[in-house]
């Protein structure tokens, strides 16, 4: 999963750049050909309103597991902007609507029709989030419930090929686990080792988070090593239970307050710490829990927008993504967002 693909879209050459990314990560993911067309045709469609109607942007395209019970790799495709905005995102899903004023203008309904999964988060004036998530076998028509509590967005820097971060997320009974790596370093080194930890962690989603990080460090001794930090909701005991080793920040929305969830120092793989505490807390209906790694600046406003705060949770990681770095505070690392949140989504708008 440590394959990335960033596109800045400003002019109409970079359509192209980010039809051929999404075509890219479906051969990368093994997806059918039937399935690849789909990608491309979303990818043009989110890229040309991009340049169209929101002045720019960027898309972002990114191979991740599929939803609990699926087989095989999906590609998730991402498209940002600051532009004017959707003053109404319901008629802009609508086939053959058209404004150049306020909407992203056509296109949008069919991409709702040929993804898997399609969400739009939109709020005039501050810009528009599009995340569009294409399967190996074609699903149900449009956006629905039931994507997955977990989502999650990952950017390289300097937009290299290879990450150095990587998210999961794992179901076992009522458990939920959700695990973000950042391998030591940039570049393919970095990539393979948060690839490991993320690889391990459906064999190991049945154990709580301590032990699961102690098995990493076991499973990262041939690599570099990474920051790992893991978070395992307990769902009949409305239970959050959190640890981290290195420098993958985590916060906990409850209500309207923010919590920092505080990591252990050390390496996984290399320097392990001897303690490694547990924080644990109540999960309420309206918690969302982030993670991140350090290539998000370190004062980063988290979201106050309560519509966002119920999107589905690729939606609020690629929302909090682009609006915590500018061209004036750049990312200065691999970047990954991963969002936890109560199983509870709805269809957007």
């Amino acid at each position: 999963m440590s394959r990335v693909w960033e596109v800045p879209v400003h002019d109409s050459t970079r359509v192209r750049d980010a039809r051929m990314a999404a075509r890219e990560a479906c051969a990368h993911a093994g997806l059918a050909a039937e399935r690849t067309a789909a990608a491309e045709l979303v990818a043009t469609e989110l890229a040309t309103n991009l340049l169209k109607h929101a002045g720019g942007g960027r898309m972002v395209v990114n191979p991740v597991a599929p939803p609990a019970g699926g087989a095989g790799t999906s590609v998730q495709l991402f498209s940002l902007d600051h532009g004017p905005g959707i003053a109404d995102v319901t008629a802009a899903l609508r086939d053959g609507y058209t404004t150049a004023d306020v909407s992203l203008g056509a296109g949008l309904g069919s991409c709702r029709r040929i993804a898997n999964a399609f969400h739009l988060y939109s709020v005039p004036g501050r810009g528009t989030v599009a995340t569009a998530r294409i399967d190996p076998a074609p699903g149900g028509r449009g956006t629905r419930a039931g994507d997955g509590p977990a989502g999650g967005i990952t950017v390289a820097l300097g937009q290299a090929e290879q990450c150095g971060d990587a998210w999961a997320w794992a179901r076992s009974g009522g458990l939920v686990t959700l695990l973000l790596a950042d391998g030591l370093g940039h570049g393919p080194e970095a990539a393979h080792a948060a690839g490991v930890a993320v690889a391990e962690l459906r064999a190991l989603v049945h154990l709580p988070p301590v032990d699961i990080l102690r098995r990493l460090n076991a499973a990262l001794r041939p690599t570099r090593g990474a920051a790992v930090s893991v978070a395992q909701l307990d769902t009949e005991r409305r239970e959050l239970a959190f640890a981290g080793v290195g420098d993958v920040g985590a916060r906990l929305r409850t209500a309207d307050s923010w919590t920092s969830l505080v990591t252990r120092p050390g390496i996984v793989g290399a320097y392990f710490p001897a303690h490694v505490p547990v924080r644990r807390l109540p999960w309420r209906p309206d918690s969302l829990l982030v993670l991140h790694s350090d290539g998000l600046p370190s004062r980063w406003t988290p979201p106050d927008d309560p519509r966002l705060l119920t999107h589905d949770p690729s939606v609020v990681a690629a929302a909090i993504l682009r609006d915590a770095g500018s061209p004036a505070r750049p990312v200065r690392d691999d970047t990954s967002v991963a969002v936890l949140a109560p199983d509870r989504r709805t269809t957007t708008p």
